[in-house]
Formats: C-alpha cells, structure tokens, sequence
C-alpha cells in the first residue's frame, strides 16, 4: 500500500504537475489512509472493498486512535485524494478495479470569506508602522502588497525582487501550479515597497539572496513568520479576525463592492474558474441584506 501511494504521488507530481502545497496536502491524507487500512490488515490496494472506504469516512468525521477528526473541507479533500489513488491503481494494473468509482466526496458548507473592514485594514498598516525599521518598513510592505493585490501568502513570500517593476507599477507572481499572472500594483503598495528596499531590507539581507521578503537571519520570510507579524500587529491595531488570506478575502470583497467585473477580480486573484470567484459576490450581497433589514420600515 506504501509504495502505491509513493507511485501515486510521483505520477501526480511529474505528469500531472500539482503544487508542492497540494502534494504535501495529499501525501498527509494519503498517509492517514494508508496506515487505517495496515490497521484492518489490508496491505494491498487491490483487496480494499467499497465498504471499507464508507468506514474510512466514518474514521475521518469522527477520527479514530490517534488521528483527529477532520472539518468537512478536510475530510472532503480526503476523500478526493483516495479517489484518485484508487482510480491511478486500476489504470496502471495495481488493482482489478476501482472499489471508489462511485464514491462521492461529503458536501462541505459554503462558508463566507471573512473580510475586514477597510478601517480595520488601515489600522492594520499604521499598527506595522509604528516599528523601527528594518520589520517596521518590510511589513508595512508585506501588508500593502497583499491587501493590494490579493496575492496569496505563499505568492507573496515567494517574491524575488526582480519580480517587481516599480517602474511600471506591476508585479509578476507566480500561483497554484506554477502559473504566472503578471498583476498591477498600486501607488500605496509601490510607496511601501520602495521604502523597504530602501530602509528595510537592507538592514535583513546579511546574506545575498534574491527573495524580496526577508526574515531575522536574511532568509527568504515564510509564511509562518508573515502570519505571526500580522498578529502581532493586528494584537497592536486591535483587530480581529486577520489573517494573511483575509486580506486577499478583503482585495476581492472591496473591488466587488467598488464595481469591479467578477471576471476580472477571478484573473486578479488567479482562479481558474469563475465559479470560485463568485462567492464573493455572495459576500456584498449579505452586506446590502444587513443594510436593508437594518435600514428599511417594511423589511422586517
């Protein structure tokens, strides 16, 4: 069953080219299944019946011995990442058939982003500022470029600098997959930017390094370093609820709000479909229902 999984995640790496975030996302799920069966003593990926993965769904809402219970997203994932481990073992002649081909992922609650006031995202900003500089500089940036162009954390953290034309006020990052969309940048964001080269990285960069964003010891800053600066300055700033993805969440909700075509805002934020975009509009929708039932004599 171990080397199946290996194989899978091979093939899913090389021919089918998922990030290295999604293959970790797999190989964890993938683990989990893997070692559920060893404990029922199926050890072959060609004995599993359309049964046993019904009773690995109850494992996964429920967890089981030393593993957790999962949220529905989690487990919904789970369920795809096993789906397509069993379909890749009867293609390539690992198992007679495909005990999962009819099995379906549990439907998952929409859930809707969390955006942040655009007061709350100022106060945010001034709250990193009040720093000396280097950190004070570098997440003021940080803060600006996300909030500015809904890039991602892990888009962000993965900047060079030759990456950004502050000349031409763009950016080129690059997403899931490895694709690349070249995005606009706004003077706030290019403002902070050039002040951070100026006044911020170089007080990071002991050692020469390409990234844009800099930790403590001059490394590239990852994505845990980025999340515990927002909290420390959210903590100062007093504000709740903010993360590294509520600040893409707050770039789309406020471009919708402002009038911005969806599908624009689906290829500023780099989804490959439309659909995913548009739960944001299910966002401002809300806020005008909070307006009206709060507003209006005969809506309630």
């Amino acid at each position: 069953m171990g080397r199946a999984v290996e194989d899978y995640l091979d093939h899913l790496a090389v021919e089918r080219g998922l990030s290295r975030n999604t293959l970790t996302s797999y190989g964890r799920d993938l683990l989990r299944y893997a070692e559920w069966c060893t404990d029922r003593g199926i050890t072959n990926p060609g004995d599993v019946r359309a049964p046993d993965l019904e009773d690995f769904a109850v494992d996964l809402r429920n967890g089981g011995g030393s593993r957790p219970a999962l949220s529905a997203s989690s487990a919904a994932r789970a369920v795809v990442a096993v789906r397509g481990f069993h379909r890749f073992c009867a293609e390539e002649g690992l198992a007679i058939d495909d005990p999962a081909r009819s099995w379906r992922p549990p439907s998952v609650p929409q859930r809707l982003p969390k955006a942040l006031a655009y007061d709350s995202v100022v106060g945010l900003i001034a709250a990193a500022a009040t720093q000396d500089p280097p950190l004070g500089p570098r997440d003021v940036a940080l803060f600006e470029f996300l909030y500015g162009t809904g890039a991602r954390i892990s888009e962000a953290c993965g900047l060079d600098i030759d990456d950004i034309d502050l000349q031409e006020q763009t950016v080129l990052v690059r997403g899931k997959g490895d694709k690349q969309r070249r995005l606009p940048l706004g003077s706030h964001a290019v403002a902070a930017i050039d002040a951070y080269l100026v006044r911020g990285r170089p007080g990071l960069a002991s050692r020469a390094t390409p990234a844009l964003f800099l930790n403590t010891r001059g490394q590239r800053l990852s994505r845990q370093s980025a999340w515990a600066a927002m909290s420390a300055a959210a903590q100062r700033a007093r504000v709740e609820s903010v993360s590294p993805h509520a600040l893409r969440h707050s770039f789309a909700t406020h471009l919708l709000e402002g009038g911005a075509d969806v599908r624009v805002v689906q290829e500023l934020l780099g989804h490959a479909s439309v659909t995913t975009t548009q739960v944001y509009t299910r966002v401002t929708v809300e806020t005008l229902r909070e307006v009206y039932a709060a507003s209006h004599p005969r809506a309630r």
